[in-house]
């Protein structure tokens, strides 16, 4: 009893302080936490926006408005509980005026109430599932939906005159996301799902999933697995000859993480996906972004990871200067919203409604051009919103 009144009353204790806190003085350094897994499974996706965060620094100065911006990566090894006091500790010992990474959805939504309480806005730069800006009203984003780019997808699929598909999707947020998303447009396209199959998260074996596919035979099997998953689940789709059998694969664009591209050889090249960002995106932005980027990383392409924190940074640069130098979080909230700037990825803006990202998703297949594999970008859907917000 005692230990659990001891908890209580530190609980009350940490609400109390959130919800007082003071707005810094404009001449104080406007301090951004950075929350990412930048250890356990999920670390690539940590290194990547670490590394473009500080790229955008480097290449903006420190200041924004004659502000010192100063950033604090703190690891929460992809566990939510560690978020959670991770943001608690940022915001009351750090006086953070901003939170942001948050790698996967389950981190984001353990720390969007205490953004809430603290007013403390919080730059989703990873995770997709659609419902997190819905969990606070300071909660932004600068990754995507995975409705976003589902939604392309299976529009994509119906032109093409595919009629049949098997869904295969990772049992979690954004992959149930874009189930339901790729099931209710493609069959708005004239298409029939034969089966919708959910895959677990940990440790997936996908061998009994895509012999079910060999079962039914539809003309394409639309998959969403998280980034890094890619390799194995092609490895067995082109083992089992499904390449060879008619069976096309359509994917959202993580399972040919451009991080890991290289590595996963000839079955790659089977995949045509849908996405919001490619490392060969050809404009002079995304050039000279790739270019900074693998000459500041040596070893390393940037991903759709690396874009979302990226532009993050942007958004609260220019959010700051938007507000005069004012860092209190209804100020920046309010000036981010309808935002819009040209990314590497091209034309993006934050809806001022949902405060989710608005951007161009996407059509590629993988090529082999010098030695190298990559997503190349044959067909763009423009300017397109979350679908699970507008009802669309």
């Amino acid at each position: 009893m005692k230990r659990r009144n001891l908890l209580a009353g530190a609980i009350l204790g940490a609400s109390v302080a959130l919800a007082g806190l003071p707005a810094l003085a404009a001449g104080d350094p406007l301090k951004v936490g950075l929350i990412l897994p930048m250890t356990g499974p999920f670390a690539s996706t940590g290194r990547q926006i670490e590394a473009a965060a500080r790229l955008y620094i480097a290449q903006h100065g420190a200041t924004a408005d004659g502000r010192e911006v100063e950033l604090l990566v703190k690891d929460d090894a992809g566990v939510a509980d560690t978020t959670k006091r991770l943001a608690q500790e940022l915001i009351v010992k750090d006086k953070v005026a901003v939170l942001a990474g948050f790698g996967l959805t389950p981190l984001a939504m353990a720390t969007a109430p205490l953004a809430t309480r603290a007013k403390v806005p919080a730059v989703v730069m990873a995770a997709a599932t659609s419902s997190i800006t819905e969990q606070s009203p300071y909660v932004v984003r600068t990754s995507y939906t995975t409705p976003q780019v589902t939604s392309k997808i299976a529009e994509w699929a119906g032109k093409e005159g595919i009629k049949s598909v098997v869904t295969i999707v990772s049992d979690y947020g954004p992959g149930i996301d874009a189930e339901k998303t790729f099931v209710q447009d493609f069959g708005k396209a004239g298409g029939t799902v034969a089966e919708s199959l959910r895959v677990p998260l940990a440790n997936p074996d996908f061998s009994p999933f895509l012999q079910k596919v060999a079962d039914h035979k539809p003309d394409a099997i639309f998959v969403f697995v998280p980034s890094g998953v890619g390799a194995p689940f092609m490895k067995q789709y082109v083992e089992r000859g499904l390449d060879k059998s008619g069976v096309r694969l359509l994917a959202d664009g993580g399972i040919t993480d451009d991080d890991i591209l290289n590595g996963m050889g000839d079955p790659a090249l089977a995949a045509i996906t849908g996405f919001h960002y490619s490392a060969a995106h050809d404009s002079a932005e995304n050039r000279a972004f790739v270019e900074a980027f693998t000459k500041a990383n040596p070893g390393m392409r940037p991903n759709f990871m690396a874009v979302g924190g990226y532009d993050g940074m942007h958004l609260i640069y220019a959010a700051l200067e938007k507000t005069g130098g004012k860092s209190d979080g209804d100020s920046l909230i309010e000036a981010m919203k309808g935002l819009s700037w040209i990314s590497p990825r091209g034309p993006i803006s934050i809806d001022p409604e949902t405060r989710d990202i608005i951007q161009n998703v996407y059509m590629r297949k993988v090529e082999r051009q010098n030695g190298e594999l990559w997503n190349m970008e044959f067909e763009t859907f423009e300017a397109v919103k979350d679908p699970a917000k507008t009802g669309s």
